[in-house]
């Protein structure tokens, strides 16, 4: 369980760098170029953390997929970027492979064990 927590706190690091990235306006503001420096740091060593359990292909699917919906919905909701019917398909079909990637772990474990 503590695994996925150190999953959790990878994937808000790299969102956190990400939306810094984003303010930095490139690397030219130092508080949020630390940020960003900051944030995926975090990520990356949480990250490492967690791959001594998860899977790689598991992790990092979930890791990229949630990252990758959260920061568009920061876009959405800070920007005032358009979610237009495409980017909506987009983000439910990321979570939906990231669904099936953790089901098919799931019944793999359950197979191997049997």
């Amino acid at each position: 369980m503590k695994y996925y927590i150190y999953l959790a706190i990878s994937i808000l690091g790299e969102v956190f760098g990400t939306t810094m990235l984003k303010i930095s306006d490139g690397f030219t503001v130092l508080l949020p170029s630390a940020g960003v420096v900051a944030g995926y740091g975090l990520s990356y060593f949480c990250l490492s953390l967690c791959l001594k359990v998860i899977p790689l292909s598991l992790a990092y699917a979930i890791w990229a997929g949630l990252g990758t919906v959260l920061t568009a919905i920061i876009g959405f909701i800070v920007w005032g970027e358009v979610f237009t019917f495409f980017k909506i398909s987009g983000v439910i079909l990321v979570i939906g492979g990231i669904l099936l990637l953790n089901m098919s772990e799931n019944s793999d474990t359950a197979k191997n064990s049997s």
